[in-house]
């Protein structure tokens, strides 16, 4: 939970306000996990603060939402590609990916459980989103296809979260699972 919460002050994910009158404030809650190494060995244990999206209100906490994943018919097309012409595949985890993006919307949020006192009496005025928020999958996409489009790749029409791209070493392809 230290480590989670390292993580997020680093990332000025919020700054603390006093209570605002008639605000919907959102809970926070704690999820934890064990991860392990491919010989089943734990490798570490992780905590991540998530927020309870579910009392937001729409027009008020938030937007519009889109959670980007790709259709698994072309994760089959691509993987069957890729075993037929013997290309490498790599997969990558951004860790506190929902992290990196700036909330437009005014959201409050109570004190993570296990840090209330360290907080006293104040809540958390968000300026990045966190997991579970409403709007957070579509921040976070945009900003990623923002960046990658930056890096000269090509967003596919018929699928909004594959990306490629053509480099001397051949073709890049990225989706977003």
């Amino acid at each position: 939970m230290e480590e989670e919460m390292a993580a997020l002050r680093a990332n000025n994910t919020w700054f603390l306000v006093p209570r605002p009158k008639n605000a919907n404030v959102v809970v926070p809650k704690w999820i934890f996990r064990t991860k392990f190494h491919s010989d089943g060995m734990v490798d570490r244990y992780k905590a991540h603060l998530v927020m309870q999206g579910f009392p937001q209100v729409p027009g008020l906490d938030y937007a519009h939402t889109f959670n980007p994943v790709v259709k698994a018919s072309a994760v089959r097309v691509v993987l069957t590609l890729a075993v037929m012409q013997k290309w490498p595949l790599h997969q990558l985890d951004v860790k506190n990916a929902f992290l990196n993006e700036k909330v437009e919307e005014d959201v409050s949020m109570s004190p993570p459980p296990g840090f209330d006192a360290k907080f006293h009496s104040k809540v958390c005025k968000l300026q990045k989103a966190l997991y579970g928020l409403k709007r957070s999958p579509k921040a976070w996409f945009d900003l990623f296809t923002l960046f990658v489009k930056g890096q000269n790749y090509c967003q596919a029409q018929s699928n909004h979260t594959i990306f490629t791209k053509l480099s001397k070493e051949g073709k890049i392809a990225i989706l977003i699972v």
